[in-house]
């Protein structure tokens, strides 16, 4: 039982994350952000883990152009998040793309371009992880893996797993449709945002109503609400 309770605690720290996110991409601004000179609340493990499972995404609205940059608490909590949880050798391919693209938000909104000054040190996102494992995956194990992946689904991003994924856009969208008939929103939601970074996209997916859908069915997740804001974003043009 209090390993359920804590997997329900860590849930719900995830999810008011993601929310405040959400209303970020909307433009509402993070509802916890506070002066980048306030001093910072203590961080606990709950808060850390939740960092750590929403992932690069936590610094979302400060990758993208025209949306608000993130506060000194998101900015602490990422950078904490990323020291605390490295990734073992023996760790999945997704947890150490997921560990490297929280490094790689942390440098671009703190670094020289960045839209927010760097909370103390920033880590090194250090090299890329082997993408390899990826290439000849069935569609919806690639459907699955890229929606736990889908902070690196931005504009203009190059590295081995995007490529990876510019290689499969028919395969991408069939995951979007399966998504949506299994009724796995925030998978459905993941693919969607992917799909509006890769090239010949098919017109009759339907995506922008696709979407619409997702967000009407599954957005009582916030991360759902999430990937959906993000994608419409992307899909409007917004670059980083």
């Amino acid at each position: 039982m209090k390993q359920s309770g804590t997997s329900a605690l860590l849930q719900g720290a995830v999810q008011d994350l993601a929310s405040g996110v959400a209303s970020a991409l909307r433009g509402g601004g993070h509802p916890s952000r506070e002066p980048l000179d306030a001093p910072l609340r203590p961080t606990g493990d709950l808060d850390l883990a939740a960092a750590r499972v929403l992932g690069a995404d936590l610094l979302l609205p400060g990758v993208l152009d025209h949306t608000p940059p993130p506060g000194a608490r998101e900015l602490d909590l990422a950078r904490r998040a990323f020291d605390a949880y490295p990734p073992p050798a023996t760790a999945a391919p997704t947890v150490a793309w997921s560990h490297w693209a929280l490094g790689r938000a942390l440098h671009r909104v703190t670094g020289p371009s960045g839209t927010a000054p760097a909370p103390g040190r920033v880590p090194e996102p250090g090299p890329e992880p082997d993408a390899s494992w990826l290439t000849g995956a069935p569609w919806p194990s690639l459907t699955h893996h890229l929606a736990v992946l889908a902070p690196l689904a931005l504009p203009v991003e190059d590295c081995a797993l995007t490529r990876v994924a510019r290689g499969r856009t028919l395969d991408v969208a069939r995951g979007f449709v399966r998504a949506v008939r299994r009724r796995d929103w925030y998978q459905a939601a993941g693919a969607g945002r992917w799909l509006t970074v890769l090239p010949d996209v098919p017109h009759t997916l339907g995506l922008p109503g696709g979407l619409d859908f997702v967000e009407l069915m599954g957005g009582g997740d916030s991360r759902v609400l999430l990937q959906v804001r993000a994608a419409r974003l992307i899909g409007s043009g917004v670059t980083v």
